[in-house]
């Protein structure tokens, strides 16, 4: 039987640890699990609540400050054992009743990632699923990667993938187009959602603008990781040429006799030149940090998904 790791971070949550982690135990009963609970720099009981549970299924990771949902994310997922690892809110709105079913999706269909949906949502219209399927509507476009709701955190990884999603930052929010980088087979499912109980929700307004500074990121990983000078040096160079015409146009003027110092358009001529060269040398920067990047760490700009030998062929 597979082992699970359920994965939580909590911030604020002291209500909702007990509840949760009893559902939890009624659903997968029988089994073979693990319960991670990852506290962000919470200034509640959060951290007593758990702890007075003295369950030996629970191991509690106390981060020193608020790092941030994936920094806690990431250091659940780098302390699970399972070979399946289950991420789900502390907020009791996900349902770890889904979670079997999740994980049996995974094992049948071999896949990677199972995503959740929220069905029938239980938050503010106006102030939380509006905006929500805006910015999943504007993520699907941009990255390719069609996932209904980037917002639900529940979901099941295979734990090879989980421990190679590169997690930091604010990119839990991209979890399938960084599972997507790795090639890994993506399935998402309808989830039961909840209305929060107890407690108040860590998710404001102001997070759209973070939001949309990381899908540039994103972009840009999708697009440009292993080749930057593609996007730095084409446009550099572009630049540089528009800056060296303008130049050109400068001197045949100079030559006939008019006066050029000072004019706006030999200073944009001589930005341009000045700006093409820096993004033609962040590209070679940027190619040169790629490369170290892969050889010091012994990584390889691919996954294998399977090999097969031409013993295995003629057994067949």
């Amino acid at each position: 039987m597979s082992k699970l790791s359920v994965v939580i971070c909590v911030y604020n949550e002291e209500e909702n640890i007990k509840p949760l982690v009893e559902q939890i135990h009624n659903t997968l009963a029988t089994s073979n699990y693990e319960i991670i609970y990852v506290d962000d720099g919470s200034t509640d009981s959060s951290t007593s609540v758990i702890k007075s549970l003295k369950d030996p299924k629970i191991t509690l990771i106390e981060l020193k400050m608020n790092y941030g949902q994936s920094s806690a994310l990431a250091a659940g997922i780098e302390a699970a054992s399972g070979d399946f690892i289950v991420t789900l809110d502390g907020d009791l709105q996900n349902d770890p009743a889904d979670i079997p079913m999740m994980v049996g999706l995974a094992e049948k269909g071999n896949w990677d990632l199972v995503a959740g949906i929220r069905k029938d949502r239980k938050d503010g219209f106006l102030i939380r699923i509006i905006p929500s399927r805006i910015a999943n509507a504007i993520i699907r476009r941009t990255t390719q990667v069609k996932i209904r709701d980037y917002g639900c955190a529940l979901k099941v990884f295979r734990s090879d993938l989980a421990k190679n999603l590169g997690l930091y930052g604010e990119l839990h929010r991209f979890i399938p187009v960084l599972a997507s980088f790795e090639g890994a087979s993506i399935t998402q499912v309808e989830v039961n959602h909840r209305p929060r109980q107890y407690g108040r929700s860590k998710y404001g307004i102001g997070r759209t603008f973070r939001v949309v500074s990381d899908l540039l990121l994103m972009l840009f990983l999708r697009k440009y990781l292993q080749k930057p000078m593609h996007l730095f040096g084409t446009s550099g160079l572009f630049i540089f040429l528009i800056g060296v015409i303008i130049n050109l146009y400068m001197l045949v003027l100079k030559f006939q006799g008019k006066d050029i110092w000072g004019k706006p358009l030999l200073l944009l001529g001589i930005l341009l030149l000045i700006a093409g060269i820096q993004l033609i040398t962040i590209g070679i920067v940027a190619e040169l940090q790629i490369r170290t990047y892969f050889e010091s760490q012994h990584k390889k700009p691919y996954r294998i998904k399977t090999v097969t030998t031409g013993e295995a062929n003629k057994a067949e």
